[in-house]
C-alpha cells in the first residue's frame, strides 16, 4: 500500500502507517479506525455509544482528515451518522480538533482523539461549531437507527471500507438498549433531565475548551504515558473512568494484611526462643552444679 506511493522516510507517513499497525493489532470494542488503501491521510472511523447515556448501543461512523504535517498539526473530524449531538458531513469543532491547533499534543493519536471524542457525546454542546442540542428522546432514536446500516459516503472504495468497519462493531456491540419509558408527568421530565445534566457534568468534568470539555482523566493519563516513554498515546476504552476498590479476594490485598501481622508473630516467637534458651542453660548449669558437687564428695572420701 504505502511502499509503493509514500517516501517511508517522511515523518507523517511513518507515524500513520505505526497507528495502522498499532489500531489492527490492538483493537477495541469501542471504536475502530482505519486510512483508505488509495490515501493513508483519510481515515474512516466508528465509535460505540457511550453507556449509560442517551448514545448507548449507538454506531457512529466518521472521516478522520490527517494533516502533512501530522503529527505536529491535529487532525479535522467529520460525523456520517445522524446521533443529535453533532452535525452530519461537517467538521465538528472540539479541542482535539484542527479547530483548536494550541491545544494539540504530538503524542497524542487517532486513537486518543477516538476515545476523546466518545467522551464528548454525552456532554453540553454549549453552542460549539458542528454541535447539536437534540432532546435525549431523540437521540435514543438515532442511537437504534443507526445499527440498522451504515451511512452511505464516498467513492466505492470508501464505503467498503465503512461497511467493514460497521461490521465489526456490530460484531462487538451490546444488543440493543430498549427506549426507557416517558415519566408521568412535565416537571418530572424536567427534574430527571436536569438529574442527567448534573451527573454528566460531574462524570466528564475537565477543561473546557472551544464550547467542549475534555475530561482531566483523559489528558492526566496522555501526560503519564508520554513521561514514560510511547510514541503512541494507547488509552482504554474509557476515558473518565474509577479505579475499582479492592475486594479482600485481591492479592496485593492480603499480602498487605500479611505484612500487618507478621511482626507480631514474630515477636511472639522471639519472646518464646529466649524463653526456651533461659530454661535449657538453667537445666544445663543445675547438672553442671549437681555433677561438681559429688565430685567433690567423692575426694574428700579418699
Amino acid at each position: 500500500m504505502a511502499e509503493d506511493k509514500y517516501n517511508l522516510k517522511n515523518p507523517a507517513v511513518k507515524r500513520i502507517l505505526q497507528e495502522v499497525k498499532e489500531m489492527q493489532s490492538n483493537p477495541s470494542d469501542d471504536f475502530m479506525s482505519l486510512p483508505l488503501e488509495e490515501n493513508i491521510f483519510e481515515w474512516q472511523f466508528a465509535i460505540r455509544g457511550p453507556g449509560d447515556s442517551e448514545f448507548e448501543g449507538g454506531i457512529y461512523h466518521g472521516r478522520i482528515q490527517l494533516p502533512a504535517e501530522y503529527p505536529f498539526q491535529p487532525p479535522s473530524f467529520m460525523m456520517l451518522t445522524p446521533n443529535g449531538r453533532f452535525e452530519t458531513q461537517t467538521k465538528v469543532c472540539l479541542s482535539i480538533s484542527n479547530h483548536h491547533p494550541e491545544h494539540w499534543q504530538p503524542s497524542w493519536s487517532v486513537r486518543t482523539a477516538l476515545v476523546a471524542l466518545i467522551a464528548f457525546m454525552p456532554t453540553n454542546p454549549n453552542g460549539a461549531l458542528g454541535s447539536l442540542d437534540y432532546k435525549k428522546e431523540e437521540r435514543r432514536v438515532l442511537a437504534i437507527k443507526s445499527r440498522e446500516a451504515p451511512p452511505k459516503f464516498g467513492t466505492p472504495e470508501r464505503q467498503k471500507l465503512i461497511d467493514e468497519i460497521h461490521e465489526y462493531m456490530l460484531s462487538k456491540a451490546p444488543p440493543v438498549p430498549q427506549l426507557r419509558p416517558s415519566l408521568g408527568s412535565e416537571e418530572n421530565h424536567t427534574n430527571k433531565g436536569k438529574e442527567d445534566e448534573v451527573q454528566a457534568e460531574q462524570h466528564y468534568s475537565g477543561a473546557v475548551v472551544g464550547g467542549e470539555e475534555l475530561p482531566n482523566p483523559e489528558v492526566d493519563r496522555i501526560v503519564e504515558e508520554v513521561e514514560e516513554g510511547p510514541v503512541i498515546a494507547t488509552p482504554g476504552p474509557s476515558v473518565a473512568r474509577e479505579t475499582p476498590a479492592r475486594q479482600p479476594s485481591d492479592p496485593l490485598l492480603q499480602k498487605r494484611e500479611m505484612r500487618v501481622q507478621k511482626p507480631a508473630d514474630d515477636r511472639l516467637f522471639t519472646w518464646a526462643a529466649i524463653g526456651l534458651t533461659i530454661a535449657i542453660v538453667v537445666l544445663l548449669l543445675k547438672k553442671f552444679m549437681k555433677s561438681s558437687g559429688f565430685g567433690a564428695v567423692f575426694m574428700d572420701g579418699s
